[in-house]
């Protein structure tokens, strides 16, 4: 996992919970990198798991409000990441359509040098999304990934319709009991 996750993550637990809680956070976490990263880095996925995890149960906050509002931490920080993500589209629908595309970028996993292409090999498959249904105000897409981290993505999805001035109703539907594959049906509100 990029490193700009961490240090975007960090930076959230930081505004939101003080130093202190991210020290206390790293502290409680067996991670092979100390819980020191750089934005350029590649970490291990579980070192995020074990961060998100320990804020959860300090702060007693559910895992999912927690990748909800940490989503909009990281599209905040999207002019950084990935600067063309935001000027390629004219609506949310486009943008949220073109998300492989997006973590293909993102996860750099073409043009990598061979150590990072082993890292980001440690990390596939990457999520995948399918797209089921399209019309001009409904979407309905498949998410597939055994991360689980299918509230982050519907975050992400309802600050892509902030950033254009836009509402949709958002519902994401469980299609297998662990979470590896979701339905998400957008309906944007006219």
């Amino acid at each position: 996992m990029k490193g700009i996750i961490f240090t975007e993550f960090l930076d959230l637990v930081e505004e939101r919970f003080g130093l202190e809680m991210v020290d206390q956070i790293i502290c409680q976490s067996r991670l092979d990198s100390k819980g020191v990263y750089t934005s350029i880095g590649t970490y291990n996925f579980y070192e995020f798991l074990q961060l998100l995890h320990n804020l959860s149960k300090n702060k007693s906050i559910s895992i999912n409000n927690l990748l909800e509002v940490y989503a909009a931490q990281i599209f905040s920080a999207m002019d950084s990441i990935h600067p063309t993500m935001l000027t390629s589209y004219n609506n949310p629908i486009e943008m949220i359509i073109a998300m492989n595309q997006h973590i293909e970028i993102i996860f750099n996993t073409k043009n990598t040098r061979p150590l990072e292409s082993l890292k980001v090999a440690a990390f596939a498959p990457l999520p995948l999304f399918i797209i089921e249904e399209k019309t001009e105000n409904l979407l309905i897409i498949k998410y597939i990934s055994h991360r689980g981290l299918q509230h982050f993505w519907l975050g992400l999805m309802h600050e892509m319709f902030k950033h254009f001035n836009e509402t949709a109703t958002i519902v994401l539907e469980k299609i297998k009991k662990d979470g590896t594959e979701i339905k998400f049906t957008i309906k944007k509100n006219l």
